[in-house]
């Protein structure tokens, strides 16, 4: 019996800082056939890091994941405790995934808004 498998994209947050991709490649191939792994650490003002976070692309049965979920959600792991969740979608593939007309009418709009602007600015100017 062949297994359905969806390409789905894994947030896992409360990495710590010394977290690699390798480790996370192993720890995640367990419940699927994992393609990519992004680790993004954001810093404060001063360059030091304060939250450590991952995506993780990976082929996986509906089953699968959810045993993935159980088993490893909220777990204690490398210094952090896993906060495992489906990824939201990106602002930039809402955006791909829009039309062409209607992002084109959101730039005509905002064009018209700036030639106003500079119309009102140099008639009181």
């Amino acid at each position: 019996m062949k297994v359905n498998r969806e390409r789905k994209r894994l947030y896992v947050g409360g990495l710590s800082q010394d977290i690699s991709e390798a480790d996370l490649q192993n720890q995640f191939s367990r419940f699927g056939d994992v393609s990519d792994v992004d680790i993004i650490t954001r810093k404060d003002d001063q360059g030091n890091p304060q939250k450590v976070f991952a995506y993780i692309n990976i082929s996986i049965a509906e089953a699968d994941l959810k045993k993935c979920m159980s088993v490893l959600n909220k777990t204690k792991w490398k210094g952090g405790t896993l906060q495992i969740q489906l990824a939201k979608e990106s602002f930039l593939h809402r955006i791909s995934q829009r039309t062409s007309s209607s992002v084109l009418t959101v730039n005509v709009k905002q064009r018209r808004q700036q030639l106003r602007s500079r119309a009102i600015q140099e008639r009181n100017g």
